[in-house]
């Protein structure tokens, strides 16, 4: 970190890891020592010449990436585009008709998506957006959903599709309220408007889904589920509560997988439900 001020030359949290890993034993040891050290300090990981690595993945149409170097990224709806690192952003801009925006937790969900060109599909109302952090987000991926909460029109939903459990929600959580490692950045960082799309405990039975088909919580979800239930009221909805209470009621939770397990019309299970439940959220917006 002291050459990389010195020389002024970026350095990646990876990169950090791997010059003494014996030393580090974990990329998770790097992460929180980096964070904890721009806290204490009261400054941004930016402000260290830190990074982190690219991660998050977003497609559509109709946003333009702008890069400092005069770069220039567009996306499109056939495939993900990756999120550049928050440093190297000059700013992010908005073309068209935007319609809703979907942040997916888990990558495997969101590459379906592409494939079906959800971002596009006809059995929605107009263009959307879909990005994914792939699992708990970078600050670029939570930079852009900010950016859209802070911008987008409020007749524009914008919603997650994350696992009904207490770390699918917790997922949500840093999108929505900010994280404990950057909390010093939460202000900037998070983004007040993002939904809770689903899936939701409480809608199984509605889909048809077997209870006997869902996986069986465990001591550490409950645990988990208990740990997120004694936060703050004001950083936890109702919704939340009740949906985590239900699953530690029936000692199962909904993962997103269920869409798409027990047919051979998996990913049309998927595309159906989402297209139902975006259309509900735009209804409810306008």
């Amino acid at each position: 970190m002291k050459t990389a001020l010195i020389d002024n030359v970026p350095l990646t949290k990876r990169d950090m890891y791997y010059k003494d890993v014996p030393l580090f034993k974990a990329q998770g040891t790097v992460d929180r020592l980096v964070d904890d050290l721009a806290v204490t300090l009261g400054l941004e990981r930016a402000d260290l010449k830190i990074r982190a690595a690219s991660k998050g993945l977003i497609c559509g149409t109709g946003l333009t990436i702008h890069l400092l170097e005069g770069e220039a990224i567009s996306i499109n709806d056939l495939e993900g585009t990756l999120i550049p690192t928050s440093e190297i952003i000059e700013r992010f801009e908005l073309k068209g008709d935007i319609s809703w925006v979907l942040v997916v937790e888990k990558e495997a969900v969101f590459q379906t998506l592409c494939r079906f060109q959800f971002a596009s599909h006809r059995s929605l109302p107009g263009p959307g957006l879909i990005i994914t952090g792939k699992g708990y987000p970078d600050v670029a991926t939570r930079q852009l959903v900010k950016t859209l909460s802070d911008n987008l029109p409020a007749h524009i939903p914008i919603v997650a599709l994350v696992d009904g459990d207490a770390y699918g929600l917790d997922i949500l959580s840093v999108y929505k309220y900010g994280s404990h490692s950057l909390r010093h950045q939460n202000k900037k960082l998070a983004a007040s408007r993002i939904e809770w799309l689903g899936i939701w405990a409480s809608e199984i039975s509605d889909l048809d889904i077997d209870l006997d088909t869902l996986i069986p919580i465990t001591l550490h979800d409950e645990k988990k589920a208990l740990a997120v239930l004694s936060r703050p009221t004001d950083a936890v909805p109702m919704k939340w509560r009740k949906e985590l209470t239900r699953m530690l009621h029936i000692r199962r939770k909904a993962e997103i997988e269920i869409l798409s397990s027990s047919s051979s019309q998996k990913s049309n299970s998927l595309i159906h439900y989402l297209a139902h439940k975006v259309c509900h959220f735009i209804e409810m917006s306008a």
